[in-house]
């Protein structure tokens, strides 16, 4: 065992691109928002997405790394990357201060963490 645990998180998600973001979805839990040149995207729980929107993708489900992951950590998420890459699971990462948020698609999440846990990880469902 590695050492790192994974936890998945209760609940469905989108990710959305939108033009704008209404201030609720700041008050949600679970609500990452991506800003660049040239997009504005959103991933939140399917029961706070947006009803106007660009474009949106529902069906994900997402676990993350238990704990507070230090600055100076290297490494973290490439290794689960690639596992489940070899098991051809698509992944949507998002990262926040403390830690990682790995998204898969919902039909893929126990094969996901099953991979995950094969491979030396610490998984709580």
């Amino acid at each position: 065992m590695n050492g790192i645990m994974l936890e998945a998180v209760d609940g469905e998600f989108s990710v959305c691109k939108v033009d704008s973001i209404d201030g609720k979805h700041l008050l949600e839990p679970f609500c990452f928002i991506g800003r660049t040149d040239e997009e504005l995207s959103l991933v939140c729980l399917t029961e706070n997405a947006p009803e106007k929107y660009v474009g949106r993708e529902d069906g994900w489900r997402c676990f993350r790394i238990r704990g507070v992951l230090d600055f100076s950590l290297v490494g973290i998420l490439a290794p689960i990357a690639r596992i489940l890459a070899d098991e051809n699971i698509g992944i949507f990462a998002v990262s926040t201060y403390n830690t990682d948020y790995v998204l898969v698609r919902r039909e893929q999440l126990q094969r996901a963490l099953a991979a995950l846990e094969a491979n030396g990880y610490g998984v709580c469902r």
